[in-house]
């Protein structure tokens, strides 16, 4: 018989432990010191400038600046709503198979889109100068009396913000199935409870975000019926310079003011931009208030964990 020989495994040598050295970024480093040294040198402008910045909390609260405000807010929600109905109206018109209807949506949006919003302002302030009675018939006066500055600023905002609305609700529709629309008409439906019930619910995931957009825009646009003589937060803000002669001052009041209702309506856009995307997205990403309170909770203790024995 021949005897086996047991071979003792040859023990097993750990493999070296691997030393990750982190790429070094240098160029950050040079980008923040850059980034750094330019907001404290504009920080040291503006802290020698000839600005008086005592007074600015005074007049944030004045009562003349609070008018201003909302007279800005006033005049940009129904220059948005006005554009926002338009706008609709002319997408309809526009997509139309009918000629005549489609040709003039494309006439109005080419024109409004292709002409300054502050010389459409002075366009409709002046048209006294073009039509000096209005006569509609039913209705007669002097053009003057009824072209206030409240209705220019009005009709100037308005039917420009129509032409970019008109796009945005058109992209809107044009990104719902076309399935959508053949099987609402198997069902029975006219074109018009298509539109209303199946259509325009799907497209506001893509309507809402950009009209958002707009309406910011708008509520900083609104500035511009200054010129026009309309109260409100730019013409408000000069008339106290005008006087007072804190011609800088005025102009950093109305920035915190622009700054506040900007920031108001983003965080409500972002709620409405979240509710309508319930329907593309099974789980909803967390708010910025939920975001906080989860890092409160994983950050917000400072005892020491305990130690497993």
């Amino acid at each position: 018989m021949t005897d086996t020989v047991e071979k003792t495994p040859a023990p097993s040598v750990p493999p070296e432990q691997i030393k990750a050295i982190p790429v070094r970024h240098y160029g950050r480093w040079v980008a923040a010191a850059v980034v750094i040294a330019v907001l404290v040198l504009i920080g040291m402008a503006f802290s020698n400038a000839d600005i008086n910045y005592s007074i600015i909390p005074d007049y944030v609260t004045d009562g003349t600046i609070l008018s201003g405000a909302w007279h800005t807010l006033y005049i940009s929600v129904l220059a948005m709503v006005l554009g926002l109905v338009l706008g609709v109206i002319l997408a309809i018109m526009r997509m139309s198979s009918n000629p005549v209807t489609s040709t003039v949506a494309w006439f109005y949006i080419w024109f409004f889109r292709g002409t300054p919003v502050l010389v459409q302002l002075l366009l409709w302030y002046n048209i006294a100068l073009v039509f000096p009675i209005l006569n509609l018939g039913f209705y007669k006066d002097e053009m003057n009396q009824v072209m206030t500055p409240f209705l220019a600023a009005l009709l100037g905002l308005g039917l420009n913000e129509a032409a970019y609305m008109s796009e945005i609700v058109r992209a809107g529709i044009q990104s719902v199935d076309e399935g959508q629309t053949e099987a609402s008409h198997a069902l029975g439906m006219t074109q018009a409870q298509t539109l209303r019930r199946v259509i325009l619910p799907q497209a506001m995931r893509v309507i809402v975000p950009p009209t958002g957009n707009e309406y910011i825009n708008m509520l900083k646009t609104s500035s511009l019926a200054s010129v026009v003589q309309f109260p409100e937060l730019i013409k408000r803000a000069t008339d106290i310079s005008s006087t007072s002669l804190a011609v800088v001052e005025m102009y950093f009041v109305a920035c915190i003011w622009y700054l506040f209702l900007t920031t108001i309506f983003s965080i409500v856009q972002y709620y409405i931009e979240r509710h309508y995307a319930r329907g593309s997205s099974r789980s909803l990403p967390p708010t910025p208030l939920q975001r906080l309170r989860k890092n409160l909770s994983r950050w917000g203790s400072f005892r020491r964990p305990e130690v497993a024995r």
